[in-house]
């Protein structure tokens, strides 16, 4: 099969296609025939190495989170799935296996959603790794409720465009900050309140809508762009960052957080929780609750701009790979 494959640890040069065999579906797993590939910071991560503290790298290493396609073979004691299905899948690169930026991809089932017949392949890559990590912020860790308000740091991103859309969901009002060329965008995804982070006083935009302080911060940017939250939340309230795996991240002041009765818990999508996070994911798109965050298509043999971009930031809503014309739509 064609894969975009690394031999080694570097930039986004040592991404080449190659031909290498195709995964076998083992007991309790699936093989998906890939039709797109989406784009996420951590593949840049694991394209330099970053994950080795989490498993062992086998080169030639595919990277790839996410992926939606058919399914072309099942494993031994599978069920809810078969052949030809058209699925969505959180692949088994987070378990050092090779990962989606390929013709075929392993996963194991319960990570294997089956899709609606109106929700495409294309729009469908975009919902595991960006959707499942919003799932676990605004819902798992955030417990966002109705009539609460909800400040999302970095809303025109991936994940920032699930994590409105799910608090929004979930009855909530919500704030969003994003650049000037995104109010625009932020805005139909639901958010109530559009915040111009370059304009500078969020802290002071966010007072004026929530003089009592919002209930929680869900921040999906990190890397010490919000550490006032803290001040912005009410007294039982909760700041989740999203875990970006850089070592050492400036964090908000947890000693400063104690002290005003806030709450910092990092938000990162887990194995036990994905399957019942991309089923909802997948649910809420066909029953039109959430829509896909705005997609940039590249071809696969174009993974390293992709990579390019997402590394550099600012990338509106998702970069998705088209991988292959077979599958269909």
């Amino acid at each position: 099969m064609r894969a975009m494959v690394l031999d080694q640890f570097g930039g986004p040069e040592v991404l080449h296609m190659a031909e290498i065999e195709r995964p076998a579906a083992q007991p309790g797993g699936v093989v998906v025939q890939v039709a797109y590939a989406s784009v996420n910071p951590a593949d840049w991560k694991a394209r330099e190495g970053w994950l080795a503290q989490y498993f062992n790298y086998q080169f030639p290493f595919v990277v790839g989170f996410d992926a939606a396609g058919i399914v072309a073979e099942v494993g031994e004691g599978v069920t809810g799935v078969k052949v030809g299905d058209r699925v969505v899948t959180a692949s088994n690169q987070g378990r050092g296996e090779r990962g989606s930026y390929a013709e075929y991809v392993a996963s194991d089932v319960e990570r294997v959603v089956k899709l609606p017949d109106g929700v495409a392949l294309r729009e469908a890559a975009t919902l595991p790794t960006a959707g499942m990590t919003a799932w676990e912020a605004v819902t798992n860790v955030a417990n966002v409720k109705a009539g609460q308000k909800v400040l999302v740091n970095g809303g025109a991103g991936g994940t920032g465009s699930f994590a409105i859309q799910l608090a929004k969901m979930a009855g909530a009002e919500v704030a969003a900050t994003c650049g000037p060329h995104n109010v625009d965008y932020v805005r139909s995804l639901g958010a109530d309140l559009a915040i111009d982070y370059r304009k500078g006083g969020v802290a002071d935009a966010v007072r004026a809508w929530a003089p009592d302080g919002v209930d929680a911060v869900i921040d999906t940017v990190g890397q010490g762009s919000l550490l006032d939250s803290i001040e912005m939340v009410k007294r039982g309230g909760v700041v989740t960052p999203i875990t970006t795996l850089i070592a050492d991240e400036t964090m908000p002041d947890a000693a400063r957080a104690a002290e005003l009765g806030v709450r910092i818990e990092i938000a990162s999508s887990t194995f036990p929780n994905q399957p019942a996070q991309l089923r909802g994911l997948v649910d809420a798109l066909g029953a039109g609750r959430i829509r896909v965050p705005e997609i940039t298509e590249l071809p696969l043999d174009q993974a390293g701009e992709a990579h390019i971009r997402v590394a550099a930031g600012h990338v509106r809503g998702k970069i998705v790979l088209h991988v292959s014309d077979e599958v269909g739509q």
